[in-house]
């Protein structure tokens, strides 16, 4: 599976658009599965990219996540 494209909405009110790959996981619905089980953790952490760069977004500053399949600007 290609990348899933994330728009997080940090608690400071900004958005960033972020892909992320997770190449153990089949298919779309279990990524995002994932992706929610792992944010909803106090303690949650995911490695994404932002363009070229590795992001690590830590669950604590994000209060919202929109999945995006083709409508986020990297």
């Amino acid at each position: 599976m290609e990348g899933l494209v994330l728009r997080v909405r940090l608690i400071s009110g900004d958005s960033l658009d972020v892909t992320y790959d997770d190449r153990n996981s089949g298919s779309e619905s279990e990524v995002i599965d994932h992706v929610v089980i792992t944010l909803s953790q106090d303690s949650g952490v995911l490695r994404c990219r932002h363009g070229d760069r590795l992001l690590v977004l830590y669950a604590r500053g994000v209060a919202a996540v929109e999945v995006s399949p083709r409508g986020a600007v990297l």
